[in-house]
């Protein structure tokens, strides 16, 4: 556990802030002060969130209770800086429930949730009322893309829309990428997904939950594992190694964790994912781990890769 290689250098660095560029997290200090100078008190200024997501030609904002009233001007200066969006939402809870879903309420343009997303040379369409997407893990997506090996069998336990997996079609060599995913919709742009990327002949979309999924038709078959559901990924640890050739292979395992000012969260997530491992099969080693964003106040998304030997 004491050798999981964290990221920390500059330049990796320098690329995460590129990437946040990419992903359209606008800073607010930049832009909107501008537009709204004569609208809103500074006060006021301050007190508003620093990013909102743009995917696709739809902007999610988040807004503090005491401001709710101003949504409609904030909403109205992000169209007036960013002409692609025709849609403006605000974020009414924050994401729970089994296919991860977060409260959306329509705040200014066009009212629909659908829309389309590009990234690295991949479309993507989704509805962002019934499925979960966040274009904050595409640094994340191409990381994980550009370790897969030729002709590797790849299982995404928790594909959603496809993010993932035709990233990992599209930028790698896989003889086979299962995307397994629960919630009806999400799997319906899935499959809508792999046709407008034309990778059809390497995803294949299995519906159903991935515990299920894995003891009805893949035990004993992958390579490399991908559990890009902090929710559920610990209780599905099992049915990952399950999935696994007798030889080995790889996990992607992702979590959140909470760490005090003196605490690793990396640390944290590594000691609790390794308890669990020792007890149902030992000879594994966590290879990598980082933090993928922070997702509140002490709290983070933190990724970990395992090689099962």
């Amino acid at each position: 556990m004491a050798n999981i290689r964290e990221e920390e250098n500059t330049n990796q660095k320098n690329l995460h802030n590129h990437i946040d560029v990419c992903w359209r997290l606008i800073t607010l200090k930049t832009n909107i002060k501008t537009v709204l100078a004569d609208k809103i008190e500074p006060k006021q200024l301050n007190q508003l969130y620093k990013t909102y997501d743009i995917v696709g030609d739809i902007a999610i904002i988040r807004v503090p209770e005491q401001l709710k009233h101003l949504r409609l001007e904030i909403a109205k200066a992000i169209m007036t800086i960013h002409r692609e969006v025709k849609s403006v939402w605000m974020q009414a809870s924050s994401v729970s429930g089994d296919y991860r879903l977060r409260n959306l309420e329509f705040v200014y343009g066009k009212e629909t949730t659908k829309t389309t997303y590009k990234e690295y040379g991949c479309i993507y369409k989704t509805d962002l009322k019934k499925t979960y997407f966040s274009p904050r893990l595409s640094y994340e997506r191409m990381r994980i893309a550009k370790q897969v090996q030729k002709q590797e069998i790849v299982l995404n336990m928790f594909a959603g829309v496809g993010c993932y997996s035709i990233a990992i079609a599209r930028h790698a060599e896989p003889r086979i990428v299962y995307s397994v995913d629960v919630n009806p919709s999400a799997f319906h742009y899935l499959e809508e997904n792999i046709r407008i990327n034309r990778v059809e002949k390497t995803v294949v979309g299995l519906k159903g939950d991935a515990k299920t999924v894995t003891q009805e038709k893949l035990k004993h078959t992958v390579d490399r594992i991908l559990m890009p559901l902090p929710e559920l990924a610990y209780d599905y640890l099992e049915f990952a190694l399950l999935a696994l050739k007798p030889k080995g292979g790889w996990i992607h395992y992702y979590d959140f964790e909470h760490a005090k000012k003196s605490e690793n969260p990396i640390t944290k997530i590594a000691s609790k994912v390794s308890q669990k491992l020792n007890k149902v099969y030992p000879n594994f080693q966590l290879t990598f781990g980082k933090i993928v964003r922070t997702i509140g106040p002490r709290w983070y998304q933190i990724v970990l890769d395992i090689h099962v030997k």
